[in-house]
């Protein structure tokens, strides 16, 4: 099968081509403003140095912060009217009350909390209250909103509610996107109910990018299955995305690390992928990113869904060095205009990777453009950056021990030797583009979490049901049904509720539908 990965940082978009397992192609360009046409310049400049046509391509996977930059910036977001099932409980907490207050006057859209909702066994709170929904619905189409969010309590124990709401709005509203609370976040009403609501403001933006790729790849001559990396690693269709774009937010730093992996042979060590903007740092267990138990923080808003434990912070190749008052590198970048603003480029700014040119790290631009540089600061600004990483990682190892180290990313020249804290730092063959090399090896998953009562039921039932509602989203996000196979499951009983009640987390993973 050949493939295309692709992975959109905020200064380069990288693409890599592979067939099976063999790296056909790699190449780096500039990330352009409207994402788009920087992914289709990348594509037609590697399917050229491989000599590959466009219809021979039977994928491509694509990885971007498009989605995530919308949610930080407060851009291209749409109002979300949130539709509570709760009864009476839950009330004195009314949805996006932990929001940060400039992020909630762009999305908010207006509350009902309603009849319904569950108890842990499944028993009804309070009876659906259809007539309260259809009144919401039509407050909510008089202001003009067209994305709802609606989350149940303890919907992960049944859905059954949170589905029947979903029919009367398509019938109240027929041209709204709804997004449904136990499809998209974990146990927890609060950080799950945002979570819907996130993946409901980016409602449009995901059909609109879709949409955009979709286009720019038909110009190009590609006429296969097109895909986008999810949060832990694997893939997703494009029509799933469209829904649940939400999933891609941290997509980035999670291509590097599957594709350090792949790169390497390796399955534990840490992964430190420099970029021009970001260094992004995570732990590789059994080939997949160490997740963040707690959930994410994605634009000062608390989440539950599972993403990497990954620490980010400003050092990159772009990032601006300043001599004076005191030498500091970062954390501001110059991004994707890095060959226009720095030094060795015929610009104005001294950049992190000016000092790696400087110091004979890397061959870019005009070398005799940095003879003010003296080797003394070269050398200086150089440990500096060492040692931010090494601080970084020191407190992301799990343990003292020495462990390998995996350099990925454009600005992984910037590093030089052994970091303190490793047994071996490598830096593979095409480390500037594993971002695209781990977006184009991706396998397609499913995962469910979900409290479950044992009440009149045996565990090994219990397991099978939850595993097997994982298995029907992983090929609805596009795997082969032959190929899924169990990848995680996790127990956690629940002994503060009465009844037996056990938390079940399974994963599954299988390889692309061809």
């Amino acid at each position: 099968m050949l493939r295309i990965g692709v992975d959109v940082g905020g200064t380069n978009t990288d693409a890599a081509l592979l067939r099976g397992t063999e790296v056909l192609a790699t190449v780096k360009t500039s990330t352009t403003a409207d994402v788009t046409s920087g992914v289709g310049a990348a594509i037609r400049t590697v399917l050229a140095e491989a000599g590959v046509a466009a219809a021979a391509v039977n994928a491509v996977m694509v990885g971007t912060t498009h989605f995530l930059n919308a949610v930080v910036e407060g851009r291209h977001l749409e109002k979300v009217g949130v539709l509570r099932l709760c009864g009476a409980a839950t009330r004195s907490l009314p949805p996006m009350i932990d929001w940060p207050e400039n992020l909630r006057a762009i999305v908010e859209g207006g509350a009902a909390m309603v009849g319904g909702g569950l108890n842990y066994d499944g028993s009804e709170i309070a009876p659906l209250d259809v007539d309260a929904i259809r009144a919401a619905c039509r407050n909510w189409r008089a202001k003009g909103i067209s994305a709802i969010a609606v989350c149940s309590v303890f919907a992960l124990v049944d859905p059954r509610m949170e589905n029947e709401a979903a029919e009367i709005i398509a019938k109240e509203m027929p041209e709204a996107a709804v997004s449904l609370s136990h499809r998209i976040g974990r146990t927890g009403l609060l950080p799950r109910e945002n979570a819907t609501v996130l993946n409901a403001s980016l409602n449009t933006l995901g059909r609109e990018t879709v949409g955009a790729f979709r286009s720019a790849f038909a110009a190009l001559g590609l006429n296969c299955p097109l895909y986008l990396t999810q949060n832990d690693g694997t893939l997703m269709s494009a029509d799933f995305a469209e829904r649940y774009p939400v999933f891609t937010i941290a997509s980035g730093p999670t291509n590097s690390m599957r594709g350090a992996a792949f790169l390497t042979g390796l399955s534990d060590a840490a992964v430190i992928d420099i970029g021009g903007t970001t260094t992004d740092i995570g732990m590789l267990v059994a080939g997949f990113p160490r997740t963040r138990s707690e959930g994410a923080m994605i634009g000062g808003v608390p989440t539950n869904f599972r993403v990497p434990d990954v620490y980010s912070f400003g050092l990159g190749g772009g990032s601006i060095v300043r001599p004076e008052p005191r030498l500091t590198v970062g954390p501001d970048s110059v991004g994707f205009r890095l060959p226009q603003k720095a030094l060795c480029f015929g610009g104005d700014t001294l950049t992190a990777t000016d000092i790696a040119v400087a110091a004979g790290l890397v061959d870019l631009g005009d070398r005799s453009r940095l003879s003010h540089i003296s080797p003394d600061f070269a050398r200086q600004a150089l440990a500096q950056m060492k040692a931010s990483i090494e601080t970084v990682l020191d407190r992301m190892k799990p343990s003292a021990d020495p462990i390998p180290a995996i350099l990925v990313g454009g600005g992984s020249v910037l590093v030089e030797g052994l970091l303190e804290g490793t047994s071996v730092s490598l830096k593979p063959d095409h480390f500037g583009s594993a971002n695209a090399i781990g977006a184009a090896i991706a396998q397609v998953s499913g995962e469910v979490d979900s409290v479950v009562s044992l009440e009149g039921s045996s565990r090994e039932k219990a397991l099978e049901i939850v595993v097997g509602e994982a298995r029907a989203r992983a090929v609805e996000a596009g795997a082969d049904a032959d190929t899924v196979i169990l990848a995680e499951i996790e127990e956690t009983p629940l002994a503060y509720l009465p009844g037996n009640a056990i938390r079940v987390a399974a994963k599954v993973i299988g390889e692309l539908r061809a």
